[in-house]
């Protein structure tokens, strides 16, 4: 089925995504603790200034002010009952820089986990965890939102209620899990198993994959696995920009602008369709990228072993690692 985010990477071949929301709010005066998404209303003009210089910086997609836009997270701020409406408004400032561009730029709805524990594990039921999905998507879509962008998902399950949800809302969708967890998400889901969690859904995503995580040698690592497991799948990347670090009382991400640049080639050359940054990764990161991206030239598919020597060591084992775990870490620690 044809939808905005198809027809551009078959115009383009490989996108890049933007950088990251919470670390630039933080920025920009966003307080530890406080709800990015109430600037959706509160200070319009500093969203709409992020997206600007995202797409500045050369994204193809930029990302909406709406990652906890659930009830459920909502509610922490007992802004529960504004989902509608705050949704609506992040997509309307991403769609308005967009639109403005001169040149294609996807509008993602972000979709974030709703903080909750589903049935067994805790109270929320799967029906009910669609429901708040629905609440958000309907929001997006009513504001422009080109696409459902599912992502840091550790559940299974959560990730079909929000799958579930789109289709339901009728959108198209992306969906992207946080390996985190020696190389699995938190609830134990393996890169090479991502392709199974909405294989029985009537509308199959638009494209899936990794974000977050531990950084950028780790979601390597799971790009790997994902690509190996299905060579033909559209596969998103979009890792965090190195590792964050105490400097004094703010937290900094180690990773610079030529590790990312590092990061782009290999992601490429291992088999990645989609590529962004998430935590810590800035304007000056996304323009190094977007260079590389356009600059590439293909070296073949990387090894494990030349993702280290370029970029750093894995923080975590790979998922399926299992008893080899030590001599990663021994290597990791040569490099150190």
């Amino acid at each position: 089925m044809s939808n905005p985010l198809s027809d551009l990477i078959a115009e383009k071949g490989v996108l890049l995504a933007d950088g990251a929301m919470g670390t630039n709010l933080f920025a920009m005066g966003l307080m530890s603790g406080d709800a990015p998404e109430l600037w959706n209303e509160d200070h319009p003009e500093k969203i709409t200034r992020l997206h600007q210089d995202f797409v500045d910086a050369g994204a193809d997609i930029i990302l909406t002010n709406s990652f906890g836009g659930t009830r459920h997270r909502l509610k922490l701020h007992n802004a529960q009952d504004r989902v509608f409406d705050l949704n609506k408004k992040a997509a309307e400032l991403a769609r308005a820089v967009a639109d403005n561009a001169g040149r294609k730029v996807i509008v993602a709805g972000s979709v974030g986990p709703t903080g909750e524990l589903l049935v067994p594990l805790g109270a929320l039921t799967f029906e009910a965890a669609v429901e708040a999905f629905k609440e958000q998507m309907e929001g997006l879509k009513a504001g422009g939102a080109d696409v459902a962008w599912i992502e840091t998902m550790s559940s299974p399950e959560e990730i079909r209620a929000a799958a579930e949800a789109a289709i339901a809302v009728g959108m198209p969708y992306t969906f992207t899990g946080s390996f985190d967890t020696a190389g699995k998400t938190m609830m134990g889901l393996s890169p090479k198993d991502i392709f199974g969690v909405v294989a029985s859904e009537p509308e199959q995503p638009v494209a899936l994959g990794a974000n977050c995580g531990v950084g950028a040698p780790d979601i390597l690592s799971s790009l790997l696995d994902m690509s190996e497991a299905n060579p033909e799948a559209t596969l998103i990347v979009k890792g965090n920009c190195g590792i964050p670090q105490f400097q004094g009382e703010k937290i900094v991400y180690s990773g610079t602008p030529e590790l990312m640049a590092d990061y782009v080639h290999l992601a490429i050359d291992a088999g990645a369709t989609i590529i962004g940054g998430c935590c810590g990764t800035s304007c000056d990161h996304l323009k190094a990228m977007r260079m590389a991206l356009d600059h590439h030239q293909k070296d073949g598919r990387p090894t494990l072993e030349k993702i280290v020597e370029k970029i750093g060591p894995l923080k975590n084992k790979s998922a399926g690692e299992g008893a080899n775990q030590p001599r990663r870490e021994r290597r990791g620690r040569r490099r150190a």
